[in-house]
């Protein structure tokens, strides 16, 4: 078997379809880096069924369809497909060419098909089971595979030594052992329930099988001696009624009398209250009116006093404004005076400015006169400068000639200063840097013991890493534990549930009305499930109730009618019901009893319900005693003379007759206890999801703490990494330093003869100074002539510019005494026009008071007119208040003479109603007597209705002469009723409900034995299995490992490779661990390898599984990218080797593989984002070149 071709479309970037056929040897897949080369192997590790999108690179699913290219719309599926040669049949597959192919569509549909029919994935990993393909199987290897044979944890490597070892099968069968076995145990649970069910319901339809009989005879006696009863008892009381309704029609007509003078004095009543009525609101409307008066008057009056006070405050503003006047005159005349006076000022200023303008004038023309001089004199000094300047451009050149020795001079000191500092600075530099060399060492010490320091606290993290590593463990196995156990009881009460939902332990009736709940309205449900009972009292509750445990509840005898019709038309046998609106409560008047020995309490106060049910709980368990056992039991009763019904907390029961029953039932039922247990199972489920939550939560906890500790021995890392490449750093400063020092020591010797050297030079040109300054002395005595007249005609000068200075401070002075006088002059004519403003002012305040006064004198005159209006207005509603009054008083006498009238038809009216009232009460009675009777007719008609479905008039049919009086007959009714009782409730079904759940228990019995023995031969083909895989793994371990060992010589060229099997208690679980020896180094494990050595060292253990188990096609993907070019030329070689039994496709950029192929595919993207094939010649063009 190889593989023939592959087929890809719409996978990643190969948008066009792209089709690969493949021969015998070694094919190569070569391309630049990103043109799709290892999409190739993506694709053929999702045609074989992998469902991770993170081992396919990508995000989702969907991300493995072709997305689109800025030229190209996405596509909506991804197709592959692989066809391999099955000539030799080694797929078990009828054909002699297989395709395996599978098709996702961007809206998530998929589809795997095996030569163009569906299939399902587990198909098509069953077709490849243990030929080493697979997407987890070792014909595909990548990068990710050998970094996780190379990184891995040992456990994590056993997928790969299982594929080669060939039990990956027998663990599937072991996988799919296990998980039957977890159904047949589940069912078995199942079944358990159900039987422990039906144990507990055959006694109880047994027992009640056999008193169906006793119960049918018993009742069919009763029959007869109600309906003698009812028909004598029905005529009696008929008799009786007819007399009551002759009475109470005499007694109605009187009442009929007495209400109708009853009714008149009503009225007559009523019309004089209206009267009396219409006087009141008269009487309240005069009233009203006559306080609105009074309200308008007081309003009035109060104006008046106010339009009063405005006036004298009007006279008041107006004396005022008089007041005002006088003080403005006053004010007037006194401003007159200050202008008088601000004018005369301002006179004054203007003389002191002329005078000031003259002055300045004076003094400038002076200043003029005194540059005339200084000109003239300037320019003779103009005269000798220039003739000074020839005997200094002479004396420049010596003092040039001079500077520039001078300059020569100074640069050979600096020269000199220079080489004495850099020795200085050498001989500083030297102790700089032997102090920065001291200062390393010290640094290098301090780093060396930090490094100590975080490798300690390594060591630390591992150890407390480890810790954490077991608690994990061991609170995943407690959250494990806890997950099984939760699954076991959720199943149980599912089961439970189910039980009760079947009503099963019920009678054929009871379950198919209960199935009509939802259907029917009015059905509260089964006493069962309307009583709860705590689980000490289940027994003697459930005893007390008997049979009527069944009984249904309905919500009235309408809703128990329809039912009995649907039960009686079906067929489905008989039913007791509960209506709630005719069920009465019963209890003790008298409860001193509770205090004798052992009584617990009254049955229906040991019970739970819903306040809904207090008559149904009543009528049922109202009368019982629960006692604590058969003994006082017994004494209770004996005391009591057999007066109660009691049973006990063990179930035995005594009648009011005298009768006992007792003993014990096999699998006896508990309805009750049924509701209780699935509480308990749903209590004790949400505790153990709570205790697993909480075991996991401890497991996630200590897990992040986990991560917690490897985050810090990663920052550990990266510490140790930091303080290595500082110490690195440090050394490489030190031995830098080290060699400065050695320069500046040998610089320092150079600097010291060059400094001898710069003396000679020095001497020289100080004597060639010496001789300069001569010649500038000579040229200097003819300067100084010179510059004497020069010097007097300066000073000369000097002499006008003092005057001058004088001259100008006089001018200044002049200048800023006319500004001050202008200034004044400027304030005083502003003062004089402020004082004209203000004047104007107090003249126009004059001329407004004369027109405020006028209005004050308007305001009092209308005033005085208003007051004299309200005045009449006021005398107007003083007079009509009186004559209010005086109607007021009339209404009142005629309401008194009214009121005299209505008391005495009040009293008339008490006489009538008391007549009524009598009649009434005795009517009431009469009524209370007809109706008692016909109550009585009514429930006995009910009573025969519902116990035997007869009328009076089918009765009658049914009438035997016993003989006997109507009490001797009701006797024997009570007599039967109470055998009847002694019996309980009986289900007249019970034979053919004990005969379904018989044969449904032995079904069960037969199940139950039919599990046990499935689950004993699955544990018997898991242990086989289990022996087998040990065998098998253990054989082909140590010829794998024995392989390896070879292939690694090989490739290595020396050394040894191991492989090591992990203690363990289950060899099937055990992890395994690689060490590796290269040639000329220790034993040491895969992590101390360095990156090639590591990836040779994966290279081997899958040549060597090859070597012993190869499959028919290995695809391998850059697995020779980290080695160098000697390690790829023996992988290349070694491949070759492998030929002879597998075809090889490998996928790389690496010469050495390319040389060896037998063939080539190139793949490159000419067009951005889309791979495409390139032809065999041009990749071969291309390596040549």
């Amino acid at each position: 078997m190889y593989l023939k071709r592959i087929e890809i479309q719409g996978f990643k970037s190969f948008a066009n379809k792209i089709v690969f056929d493949f021969h015998n040897g070694i094919t190569g897949i070569v391309g630049p880096n990103g043109s799709g080369k290892s999409n190739v192997s993506d694709a053929v590790r999702w045609v074989l069924g992998e469902q991770s999108a993170k081992q396919l690179r990508g995000g989702n699913m969907q991300d493995v369809i072709f997305a689109g290219t800025e030229l190209r719309k996405p596509l909506g599926f991804a197709y592959v497909a692989i066809t391999l040669d099955n000539s030799d049949h080694k797929l078990d597959i009828d054909f002699e060419e297989v395709t395996v192919s599978r098709r996702l569509f961007r809206s998530g549909e998929s589809e795997y098909m095996i030569n163009g029919s569906a299939c399902r994935l587990k198909d098509i990993s069953e077709l490849f089971f243990d030929t080493g393909i697979g997407k987890d199987g070792y014909s595909i290897i990548g990068q990710g595979q050998v970094d996780k044979i190379l990184n891995g944890k040992p456990e994590e490597r056993r997928e790969l030594f299982d594929e080669a070892a060939g039990i990956t099968k027998f663990k599937r069968r072991k996988g799919l052992a296990l998980k039957k076995l977890e159904s047949e145990r589940e069912s078995l649970v199942r079944v358990n329930d159900i039987l422990t069910e039906l144990e507990k319901q055959v006694g109880p339809l047994e027992r009640q099988a056999k008193v169906a009989k006793e119960f049918l005879a018993l009742r069919e006696e009763l029959k007869t001696f109600d309906v003698n009863s009812y028909i004598m008892e029905y005529d009696s009381i008929t008799q009786n009624l007819n007399e009551y309704k002759k009475r109470e029609k005499l007694l109605s007509d009187d009442l009929n009398d007495a209400k109708a003078s009853l009714e008149r004095s009503k009225q007559d009543y009523e019309n004089i209250t209206a009267d009396l009525k219409k006087i009141d609101e008269e009487l309240d409307e005069l009233r009203n009116t006559r306080s609105a008066t009074s309200i308008t008057l007081q309003e009035i009056t109060s104006h008046i006093e106010i339009l009063k006070e405005q006036i004298n405050s009007e006279n008041r503003n107006n004396e005022n404004l008089a007041s005002r006047g006088e003080n403005i005159d006053s004010d007037i005349e006194k401003k007159q005076k200050e202008l008088d006076k601000l004018e005369e000022e301002k006179n004054s200023l203007q003389r002191l400015l002329n005078e000031a303008r003259e002055k300045e004038n004076g003094v400038f023309e002076e200043l003029e006169n005194i540059d005339k001089n200084i000109n003239e004199l300037t320019k003779r000094l103009e005269d000798l400068k220039n003739a000074s300047e020839e005997f200094n451009s002479k004396n420049a050149d010596l003092r040039a000639k001079k500077e520039r020795y001078k300059g020569i001079l100074e640069q050979v000191r600096l020269r000199k200063s220079q080489m004495t500092q850099r020795l200085l600075e050498s001989k500083t530099g030297q102790n700089t840097l032997e102090i920065k060399i001291e200062e390393e060492d010290k640094n290098l010490s301090e780093i060396n013991a930090s490094i100590d320091t975080v490798n300690a606290a390594k060591k630390e993290l591992e150890n407390k890493n480890e810790a954490i590593h077991t608690e994990i463990t061991r609170f995943a196995k407690v959250a494990s534990d806890l997950q099984i156990k939760y699954q076991r009881e959720s199943a149980r009460l599912t089961s439970m549930k189910n039980i009760a939902e079947r009503y099963d332990g019920y009678g054929n009736s009871i379950k198919k009305i209960m199935e009509t709940r939802d259907r029917i309205g009015g059905i509260h449900g089964v006493v069962a499930d309307i009583i709860k009972a705590s689980q000490k009292y289940e027994i003697a509750i459930e005893t007390a109730l008997g049979g009527r445990i069944q009984n249904i509840v309905t919500d009235s005898e309408n809703t128990a009618k329809i039912l009995i019709d649907y039960i009686k038309k079906n067929k489905y046998g008989r039913a007791t019901f509960l209506p709630l609106s005719s069920v009465r409560n019963s209890t003790f008047s008298n409860k001193e009893f509770l205090k004798e020995k052992g009584v617990i309490g009254i049955a229906s106060e040991l019970v739970e319900f819903d306040s809904a049910y207090v008559n149904l709980v009543g009528s049922l368990l109202g009368k019982i005693v629960v006692i604590d056992n058969i003994d006082n039991a017994i004494a209770f009763e004996k005391k009591f003379r057999y007066e109660y019904r009691v049973v006990t907390l063990d179930g035995e029961s005594l009648s009011p007759g005298g009768s006992i029953s007792g003993g014990a039932f096999k699998g006896a039922g508990n309805l009750l206890g049924r509701k209780r247990e699935i509480d308990e199972l749903e209590a004790e489920i949400s505790e153990l999801l709570k205790n697993y939550t909480e075991a996991n939560d401890k497991v996630e906890a200590f897990k992040a703490e986990r991560n917690s500790i490897n985050a810090k021995l990663e920052e550990n890392r990266v510490q140790s990494q930091e303080l290595i490449i500082e110490k690195n750093n440090i050394e490489h400063r030190r031995n830098s330093l080290i060699e400065k020092l050695d320069e500046l020591k040998a610089s320092s010797v150079s600097v010291q003869t060059d400094f001898e050297n710069i003396d000679n030079e020095l001497t020289e040109i100080e004597n060639e100074t010496k001789r300069l300054d001569n010649t500038l002395l000579n040229v200097g005595e003819d300067f100084g002539k010179v510059g004497k007249d020069i010097e007097n005609i300066e000073k000369e000068i000097q002499s006008y510019r003092s005057k001058r200075e004088t001259v100008v401070e006089r001018l200044n002075s002049s200048k800023l005494e006319y500004a001050n006088i202008s200034q004044r002059l400027e304030f005083s004519d502003e003062n004089v026009n402020r004082t004209k403003a203000d004047m104007d002012a107090l003249i126009a305040e004059k001329s407004g008071l004369k027109g405020k006064a006028e209005d004050i004198i308007r305001n009092i005159t209308e005033k005085h007119q208003r007051i004299e209006e309200e005045q009449r207005a006021r005398e107007e509603l003083a007079q009509k208040i009186e004559e209010l009054k005086k109607k007021e008083e009339e209404l009142s006498e005629i309401k008194e003479t009214k009121s005299k009238s209505q008391n005495k038809i009040f009293e008339n009216r008490d006489i009538y109603s008391d007549r009524v009232s009598l009649l009434d009460r005795d009517i009431y009675r009469l009524r209370g007597q007809i109706e008692k009777s016909e109550e009585r007719i009514s429930e006995r008609t009910n009573y025969m209705w519902n116990e035997y479905e007869l009328t009076y008039n089918s009765s009658l049919e049914l009438k035997t002469d016993t003989g006997m009086s109507l009490n001797d007959i009701r006797a024997k009714i009570q007599e039967l009723r109470s055998k009847i009782k002694a019996l309980g409730n009986v289900n007249v079904n019970a034979i053919s409900d004990y005969n379904e759940v018989s044969g449904r228990y032995e079904l069960m019995k037969k199940q139950h034995s039919d599990i046990l023995e499935a689950e004993e031969t699955l544990i018997k083909i898991i242990e086989e299995l289990d022996i087998a895989m040990k065998k098998q793994f253990a054989e082909k371990f140590e010829e794998i490992a024995k392989e390896f060992d070879e292939v690694f010589k090989e490739l290595f060229g020396g050394g040894s490779g191991k492989l090591v099997l992990e203690e363990q208690d289950d060899m099937l679980e055990a992890g395994i661990a690689i060490i590796s020896q290269p040639p000329g180094k220790k034993l040491q494990n895969m992590m101390q390898l360095s990156g090639g050595e590591k990836a040779l060292t994966a290279i081997a253990l899958l040549f060597a599984i090859q070597n012993l188990k190869p499959s028919p096609f290995a695809l391998l993907d850059e697995i020779e990218a980290a080695l160098d070019d000697s390690n790829v030329d023996r992988f290349a070689k070694y491949l070759h080797k492998l030929t002879d039994h597998t075809q090889f496709i490998v996928i790389t950029h690496r010469r050495g593989t390319m040389v060896s192929s037998d063939r080539l595919y190139g793949i490159t993207m000419q067009e951005k984002g889309v791979s495409t094939l390139v032809s065999v010649n041009l990749i071969e063009n291309e390596l040549d070149n």
